[in-house]
Formats: C-alpha cells, structure tokens, sequence
C-alpha cells in the first residue's frame, strides 16, 4: 500500500523533486513532472491537496511565479483543479477508467490471464532463437567499444540538428507533419532523397518511385514480406548481413549461400539458380570490399538471363577514402532489376531510424499499402527535420567529416592490429566503419571476444556473418571504429593482446 504525500513536508517535497523530475528540463517543466508522476503513482490521490505555490517555492528554493505557472498548466491539462480561497486539489476524476483499477476489481480475471497460456506452441515462428549480431546494452560506457554502425557523440552535429529540428516546429511545417499522412511520406524528404541524394550515388528516381522506412532493417522486411514467398529461392552473400538473411529466412527455407571472395560476391553458374539475390556491393558485408565494376556487369546480365531480382543494400552510401566513391549498382540498372535499400541515419544516429526504397512505381505503390498496415508511415517529424538536414547542406558536410574521420581511424587499427596482433590478419578497408579480421585457425573468437568484454574491450565475433557457423569460420572478427576515438584504438588493441595471450596459455 503506497503512502499519500504529505503536502506540508518541506524535506518530502525536496526528496521527490530530485528523485523524479528528469535534470534536463526547466525548473517549471521539472515540477510539472514530479506531480504529475506523484498523481499517477497514487502518491497524490485524487482530491488530495498539494502545497500552496509559497510553501513548494520555499522547499525547493526556486521563484513562486515558476509554481504558479506550473499549477496553471497541470489546472488546464486536468491534473488539478483550484477551489476557491482553499488553494489546489489533485483533479477528482484524473484516475478514472484505469486499468490497474478494473484489475484489482476482478483479481480472478487477472488470475486467469496469467496461466494455463502456452505461448510457444502458439508462436508461427521464434525469432529469438535466430543467429544475430549481439551489442552489449552499456558499451557506451566501454573503454574500447570496437562496435559497428554506433553513435559517436564527439561527432554528432548537434546544432545542426537542433536548428532543423527547430524549423520543423514551426507554424508552417507543423500543418504540413502533424496530420496523419496514410501512404503518403514527407514531400520535401522525398524531393530531397531524389535530388541531393540519390545523384551522388548514380541514381535517378522520381517521387512515386521512393518510399521512406523506419530504417534499412524496416525497408528489407518489407521487401520480403512483398516479395518472398515459401518456394522462393533467395541467393544470400556467405559472409554477409544476419539481419537480412534472418528476415528472409522467416519467409523461406531456401537460402542459398553464394561465395565471396576478395573482390566480392562471386559469379557464377549458382546465380541462375535464385529468385532474388541480396548483395552489398558498395561495401560488402562484413568484408567492407567493393565489388568491381565488371561483376556488377555479370550480376545484372545473370539477373536478366535468369529473370532475377536483385535486393542492393547500400548502407554506408559514398564511404570511400579515395573520394571516388562507385556508383551504385542500381546506376547500372537498365531493366527495373534492382531494388535499391538505403539508410539516412546509420552515418550519424542510427537512434534516428530513416531509410529508404527506390523501386519501380509499381512495386513502390504496393509497398506504401504494406507499411499502411505496419505503422502507417515513419514520424512525420522527423522526416520533415530531416528534409532540412539535407537541404540546408548539413548531411552532406556531414559525410564529407566523416569520411576522413574513418580513414585516420581505419589506419590507426590497422597499425594497431598489424603490430600488437601480427598474427592476425586484417586488410586496409578502403571506405565503412569498421574492419575484418581473421585470427589463427583454431582461434575462438566468441570465446576471445567473451573474455575481451571483461577487460571493457568491444569487439564483434565473425561466426554470425556465416550462414553455417562451425569450425572453420568462428575465427573471425568484425571490429567497428565508428564509436571509438581514435587515441583509445591503439590502447584498445594492446588490451586485446593481453587478452587474447590469456587465451593461449590457457587454452
């Protein structure tokens, strides 16, 4: 049974504003949140009194005139309600139609949706028992966090942000995002994709061709939930990208493993043999190589003997540190074949969930249908903040930052790699964020990257890119420099020496 404030305690009241107003709002904005979650909990029930805006400006030290107003909004946000001469009440009807309050009322119902339920047998599939990539929750708090694709604050453009964010919240722009827009997406990140872009990458698309997804993840589960049906035969890049063979094999037993090699994907006879291919081209994953431009030829030729399509994910677009990026395969594209998946946020904020579809019209208007049933569209918000974000310039410099910020950091691992852990070997990426490496055969490097966690040392075992795991592909690694600055690479690959020289002996 939780006890009811007490609205005459001074220490009671100082407790609970530091304890739950969050530090990163204004002071009005902090006491708003400290009753609101009082009432909601049932600290503060309701008709209870609350302190006179005198009695809380005094115990918690700030200007009566921020309590007054704060009073005033939860008043007209109906949290609370003022009697005459008696001061503020806690609203009488703020908790009704709870749900705790109809559980509580019925404890037999409760009781009674909570056991007898077999869950597994009714699941049509178990997508936790997948194979995929696992980060630990606090690596940001690592010394060493070797991790892919992750946010690294020190380079986030926090102004520029902001400003864009800024503008999307005005009078204009807030009639344009705040309406429900159905199928439909933003129109300026539309026109901002197929203009600022796309170009850079070789591509042309109009508007009814693009569609935008909650990231590239969203974009590749679309496509399969489109396109793959049970019989259909998915050719899948071995190594290559868990997350997108796990959401094809969800719709098909048929995977079919194609070969890589130090130029990329493999062509061959085999091709003939799939439905859809799903390919990397730009930055193979996890190898990061490129693939040269007369596969890509034989890939779209073998496409167009055998009636394939052909799913490119180009998820770290133009990421190359010669500035000679390669088009995308999708430039080369003469027939519709391929359907292009990229990602807005993976460079800066993944957190930001933005990616894109560019497809023919014919498809790209199914798939709108699709993503109505899912989630309607992606925030409108955010897809207008992000329109600015490249129409002002901001992406693009941003990039630009990037790119050389990853070329020092890719040198600097691998001089670290190549001269604390020689025999482990790893080539020079020439663009992405991260790098491949093999250790000795024999080496476990789930088993290394286990111990290495326990030193605060992130690193990303390579097994899981293999569509069979076994002996002859678990000493692999993938090592990430998106997140990590590059003065802690090299400290970063002297504690994995340390680790990995543990192993040894004691293996």
């Amino acid at each position: 049974m939780q006890k009811p404030v007490t609205p005459s305690s001074p220490i009671l009241w100082t407790s609970l504003f530091e304890q739950v107003s969050d530090p990163q709002l204004g002071l009005q904005g902090r006491i708003r949140q400290m009753l609101v979650s009082a009432i909601l909990s049932g600290h503060l029930p309701p008709g209870a009194p609350i302190p006179s805006s005198r009695l809380l400006s005094t115990s918690l030290g700030i200007a009566r005139n921020t309590v007054v107003f704060a009073y005033q909004q939860l008043q007209s946000e109906g949290f609370l309600e003022s009697r005459e001469r008696s001061g503020y009440f806690v609203a009488s009807d703020i908790l009704r139609g709870r749900v705790e309050d109809l559980l509580h009322a019925a404890p037999n119902a409760r009781r009674a949706t909570q056991e007898g339920v077999r869950w597994g047998r009714r699941l049509s599939f178990q997508p936790s028992v997948q194979r995929n990539i696992v980060k630990p929750t606090e690596w940001q708090k690592l010394p060493y966090p070797f991790v892919y694709a992750q946010f690294d604050a020190s380079q986030f453009p926090t102004a520029e942000w902001r400003e864009c964010c800024m503008k999307a919240l005005s009078v204009l722009d807030i009639r344009r995002w705040a309406p429900d827009l159905i199928t439909n997406d933003d129109s300026a990140l539309i026109e901002a994709i197929r203009t600022r872009v796309l170009p850079r990458r070789g591509v042309w698309a109009r508007p009814e061709e693009i569609v935008i997804t909650v990231g590239a993840q969203h974009a590749l589960y679309l496509v399969g939930d489109m396109l793959i049906q049970n019989h259909t035969v998915v050719g899948m890049e071995d190594p290559g990208y868990p997350d997108a063979r796990n959401t094809f094999a969800h719709r098909t037993p048929h995977l079919l493993p194609l070969r890589i090699d130090e130029h990329g994907l493999c062509i061959g006879p085999r091709l003939l043999r799939c439905n859809y291919i799903f390919v990397t081209p730009s930055h193979q994953c996890p190898t990061t190589v490129t693939l040269p431009l007369a596969r890509r030829k034989a890939l779209l030729a073998a496409a167009d003997e055998a009636d394939i399509i052909i799913i490119e994910d180009d998820y770290e677009t133009e990421n190359r540190y010669d500035n000679k990026p390669t088009p995308a395969l999708k430039s080369l594209d003469t027939n519709g074949r391929v359907i292009y998946v990229g990602s807005l946020s993976k460079s800066f904020a993944p957190g930001l969930r933005i990616g894109y579809i560019v497809a023919p019209a014919e498809l790209i208007y199914e798939l709108r249908a699709l993503r109505r049933l899912m989630l309607r569209h992606p925030s409108a918000y955010i897809q207008r903040a992000f329109a600015l974000f490249i129409s002002l310039g901001h992406h693009h410099s941003l990039l630009r930052r990037l790119s050389l910020l990853y070329e020092e950091r890719a040198h600097t691992l691998v001089d670290a790699l190549h001269r604390h852990l020689p025999e482990f070997e790893v080539e020079a990426p020439t663009g992405g964020s991260s790098c491949w490496v093999r250790a000795p055969a024999g080496v476990d490097t789930e088993r290394l990257a286990a111990h290495a966690l326990e030193q605060g040392i992130c690193v990303e075992p390579g097994h899981v890119f293999f569509h069979n795991a076994n002996r002859d592909n678990n000493n692999y690694l993938r090592m990430g420099f998106s997140a990590i600055d590059s003065q802690r690479i090299e400290p970063g690959i002297e504690a994995l020496r340390q680790v990995y020289a543990e192993e040894r002996h004691t293996g």
